[in-house]
């Protein structure tokens, strides 16, 4: 059973999202994490449940030399108090996967 009560704070100010290869490819963006009302336009959900960020894309031309991809989620806010937040995985999904389970064509 989730209890909620302990989380807080992370509606205040965004969590900036970023990734960056080995390459030189950088994105990054914004999200509230404290989201109480259903995004549909971006698929994000109500608290207690999966929510997909979109952070970007990168493309791998090669796979020699091998690719790296880092990872971050960060807010320093030194002026608020922030608790409950856990991030359980993160996925890289390739666009043409994510395309062809979209349209019921992945078997």
């Amino acid at each position: 059973m989730s209890s909620f009560e302990h989380t807080h704070g992370w509606d205040i100010k965004p969590v900036k999202f970023e990734l960056s290869t080995s390459d030189g490819q950088l994105e990054s963006c914004e999200h509230y994490l404290d989201d109480t009302e259903q995004d549909y336009e971006n698929g994000n959900h109500k608290r207690g449940c999966w929510i997909d960020y979109k952070v970007g894309e990168f493309i791998v031309n090669t796979s020699e030399p091998t690719t790296e991809v880092r990872f971050s989620v960060k807010q320093i806010d030194c002026t608020h108090s922030k608790g409950g937040l856990c991030v359980d995985s993160v996925f890289i999904i390739p666009t043409d996967l994510k395309e062809r389970k979209r349209r019921g064509t992945l078997k």
